[in-house]
């Protein structure tokens, strides 16, 4: 058994297993009719799948440098060529931020852990930078290819309002990570 898993068998658990971290800690449920080597296998298979969504969901700088590239060639034609694309730990107020001239590209670490669509419409919008510096109807037609260019914005408006929003909306906000902890990998 991997270090730091605790693997919890259940009498009510029928046909499913499931995974979540708690903290540095990964606990894997199954059902208690599994035999031991059963038990093994699908903790190993388990393991696997949470750490292949754990990777598309904080990809690596080269992974986001092909992400964009491949962003570019569906949306704008293949005409914005980054020469580099990085995570970011001092960006506290942008999301991402482009310099056409060297045609670098960098995303706010903020972004690691938001859904993929999100990470992908901030790329775009760098992208799209690298195209046209400012923000005319220009860059906005080349933003708009990307179908979920305005929910993403949605998403990313009400992730950057909600510091500032009163505490009973904060409560619903921890209720919400509580329930994000619960299980989320189930196999049958």
């Amino acid at each position: 058994m991997p270090p730091n898993v605790e693997v919890r068998r259940s009498a009510r658990r029928r046909r499913t297993v499931s995974a979540y971290r708690d903290g540095d800690k990964t606990v894997v449920m199954v059902p208690s009719r599994l035999s031991k080597a059963e038990e093994e296998q699908w903790v190993a298979t388990i393991l696997e799948r949470l750490a292949e969504r754990e990777r598309r969901r904080r990809p690596s700088d080269d992974a986001l440098f092909e992400r964009a590239r491949d962003l570019s060639r569906r949306y704008l034609d293949g005409l914005a060529r980054p020469i580099s694309v990085r995570w970011v730990a001092n960006q506290r107020t942008r999301w991402g931020s482009c310099t056409p001239d060297d045609g670098s590209i960098r995303l706010s670490t903020r972004l690691r852990g938001m859904p993929g669509w999100v990470v992908d419409y901030v790329l775009i919008h760098e992208l799209a930078h690298l195209l046209v510096p400012g923000h005319g109807p220009r860059f906005w037609e080349l933003v708009g290819r990307y179908p979920k260019a305005e929910r993403a914005r949605g998403y990313l408006e009400g992730v950057a309002a909600a510091p500032h929003l009163p505490d009973a909306v904060a409560d619903a906000h921890t209720d919400a990570e509580a329930a994000d902890a619960m299980p989320h990998e189930a196999v049958g």
